[in-house]
């Protein structure tokens, strides 16, 4: 069923405000997903402070147009959903990456992280890389490592000097 110009106009608009707040966007192709794998979908996006929105290309484009985003929507193949990150850049992509694992109907086409279009390669990378709190572990083991290393020498220094004396 076509969508009347009221209901056009505010899903323009909350696309709008999701475009504006947005910190990173994925695009992707979804042809062929089913409905309860695509509110499994969504549910996920969620859990991880992401929103999903499906919206034709034609009140995409128009979004992008008027926030000077140089996409051309009609060229991404299938039906196009954005995947919004408000928490930070890699977490929508890392999210659409582990659902595009079990569900093969769903392809990444590309992103925009910090206002720079990135394409399908680079979404994917993107999509590999550990999420924030994970990064944020393995930066922290790895600058503690090093102590641990000094402590337990001077530890066997200070053992060896007590078994001299």
């Amino acid at each position: 069923m076509a969508l009347t110009k009221v209901q056009k106009q505010k899903v323009l608009d909350g696309l709008k405000e999701k475009v504006a707040r947005q910190k990173a966007m994925v695009f992707a192709d979804f042809q062929g997903l089913k409905v309860k794998d695509l509110t499994q979908l969504r549910r996920e996006m969620k859990k991880n402070d992401n929103e999903l929105k499906v919206a034709k290309k034609t009140l995409i484009a128009k979004v992008f147009q008027e926030n000077k985003i140089d996409i051309n929507v009609k060229k991404l193949s299938g039906e196009i959903v954005l995947g919004f990150g408000y928490k930070d850049e890699i977490s929508p992509f890392k999210t659409l990456h582990e659902f595009s694992k079990k569900h093969e109907n769903l392809k990444i086409l590309g992103g925009l992280v910090c206002g720079e279009i990135i394409g399908k390669e680079r979404a994917l990378e993107l999509g590999q890389l550990p999420g924030r709190e994970e990064f944020l572990a393995r930066l922290f083991f790895t600058a503690k490592f090093p102590l641990f290393g000094f402590y337990n020498i001077l530890q066997r220094n200070l053992s060896i000097l007590k078994v001299k004396s």
